[in-house]
Parts: C-alpha cells; structure tokens; sequence
C-alpha cells in the first residue's frame, strides 16, 4: 500500500483528473468526492467529478455540486482516475467500471478492509472513520489550505460516515479533524439540520409503511424490516428516502444485528446490516457475496423475498448466538 506522500505527489504532477465514487452515493462518497475536486481546481488542475448516480437531495447544499456529472462516464480526457469510497469495482456503476482497464494512473482512497479496485497507488485505512479523514489528511501531506467550501464536504463526508459521530468508528482523531474544520468557519450546526432535520412528508410516509414490517426475533437480539418498490410508488418516495431507515430496527432495545431489506428491483434486493457491539456484520454480509464494516455493511441478493429473508436472518441469528 502506498502513504499518503506518493499519492500527494502524484497528484501534484498531474494535469487532469476525473474523481468518482460509488453507484447510490452517500454523504461520505460524495463530500469525498467533492472536497478533493475543489481542492485540485484550486491548485489550477483540470478536474471532472462524476458518478453514475444522482446525489441525493439533501445533499443539494455542497459547494461544487452543480459541477457533479451524473450517468456514464464523462466524454473528456485525463491523466489520471482517483477512486473514493468503493471497495469494489461492480460499484463504480455502469461505464466507470471500465475506465480500470485504461493505461493511466489510478488511484485508490478508501476504508474498506476488502478493497479489491486496482490501482497503481492505493491507500486503504479501515481505522479511518469516514474517506472525509484521509481526504483531509491528504490536504495537509500537500500542505494545502482547507476552505470553508471544502471544509463542508469534509464535514459532510465523516458526520454522516459516523452517524453524527455515535458509531464506534468515532476517534479523538475524528473529532479534533472536525473542529479544526468548525474553527476555519465550517457551519456544522447548519449542516445536521440539512441533513437531519429537514425530511420531506414522504419519508415519514414510508418510514410508517417501514415500520409497519418491523421484526425481532425471539432471542431479541436481531430485527429487520423491509421496503418494497410498492410502498416507495404508494407514498411518492425515492430511494435516497431509505436512508437510514436501518438504524430505527437498531434503536429496539436488546438488538445487537439490524437488518434492513430493500427492494431495488423485482427480485433483486439491496440489505443492510448494523451492529450495536459485538457482532461484526461484515463477516456476516460477506457470507452473501457483499462487505463493508464491522458495525454497518451491505450486500445485494437476487431471488425470492421470503427465502432471501429466512436465509439472512437465520445467519444474523447464528451470529449473535455465537457471542454467547
């Protein structure tokens, strides 16, 4: 693995860049994305950022947004591919997959343990708490200054990573990054309500439907709960409304593994595990061809909803069971 020095230096020689994250960007993806294009603009270089994904709404307040080319790949030339946030490739998205087979240097910034995307530099810190950190701490290996612009997309990037800085993901490190980004004029408070506080009447809509399917098992120890394609049509929501929506089958006490299951398409399900503090649900959402943390991962799974489930839930069962 490459430190952060080699990707500095590879960035400073560079003329052209294209940045991009993973399909369904959340606020780490995309802030990551972000700050590090505005902070490469500034430093005079070419930049594109893109992904095949539209960001979603509550994130319509990050400076350099409008900037965000969203579907395939952008028509442009560039030197160099910098990765953010994607452990593997199939999660680039249509089209961007496909810029890895390409003879320029790529770079790779993530927290995934498992990250598989090739590259010629590659700096994976699953310590780090959110990609906002090592973006952060690669603007101070290029001795760069961190705008209040910039500072808001680093801010986006970890709150939202660390769930307002509860999981346990959350260092001293963490915070001392966040309030060097709140002395240099970042408006946090401000941000958490665009975040947090301001959802539209949809999402309380679905989150009903949600909770209407909520599940625990008999141990206590495990709950889920579902949405389909049906209930996103029957309230008017869309996918990003889904956010989070795991935590409230977390929040039941006596829970340690929390799942959530989500229709993307018929037969095809994205799930969503989140552990309080033991198991780790990384080892558990690689059991079905997915990954990510020990206390917040995800998979994708095709078939039967019904045997999906039974499937899922009996290996979160046997996870706690074996944790005594």
């Amino acid at each position: 693995m490459n430190n952060l020095a080699d990707i500095a230096a590879a960035l400073k020689d560079t003329r052209s860049v294209l940045i991009c994250g993973h399909v369904m960007p959340d606020g780490d993806s995309l802030g990551s994305v972000l700050a590090l294009g505005l902070i490469l603009e500034g430093m005079g270089k070419k930049v594109t950022m893109a992904g095949a994904d539209p960001p979603p709404e509550i994130y319509d307040f990050l400076p350099g947004l409008a900037k965000y080319q969203v579907g395939l790949p952008p028509d442009v030339e560039f030197d160099t591919l910098v990765i953010v946030d994607c452990s593997v490739p199939e999660r680039l998205g249509p089209g961007f997959q496909g810029l890895l087979a390409g003879d320029r240097d790529i770079i790779i910034l993530d927290h995934h343990a498992g990250s598989s995307c090739p590259g010629k530099y590659r700096y994976i810190d699953p310590s780090a708490a959110a990609v906002g950190e090592i973006i952060y701490d690669l603007i101070m290996e290029m001795g760069l200054k961190i705008s209040p612009e910039v500072g808001m997309c680093l801010y986006t990037a970890i709150v939202t990573d660390t769930g307002s800085f509860q999981y346990d993901s959350t260092t001293p490190d963490t915070l001392r990054r966040v309030a060097n980004l709140m002395e240099i004029g970042v408006p946090a408070a401000q941000i958490n309500v665009r975040i947090y506080e301001e959802k539209p009447q949809a999402f309380f809509q679905l989150l009903c439907s949600a909770l209407s399917t909520l599940t625990t098992s008999r141990c206590g120890k495990v709950s889920w709960m579902m949405v389909t394609r049906e209930m996103l049509e029957n309230v008017g929501a869309k996918d990003e409304h889904t956010e989070g929506l795991v935590n409230y089958a977390r929040s039941v006490r006596g829970v340690e593994v929390a799942i959530f299951f989500r229709e993307i398409e018929k037969s095809n399900y994205k799930i969503s595990f989140r552990s309080k503090d033991v198991v780790d649900v990384d080892k558990l959402a690689r059991q079905f061809g997915g990954g990510g943390h020990q206390r917040a991962s995800g998979c994708t799974i095709e078939g039967e909803i019904d045997k999906i489930t039974s499937q899922v839930v009996a290996a979160a069962k046997l996870a706690v069971r074996n944790i005594g």
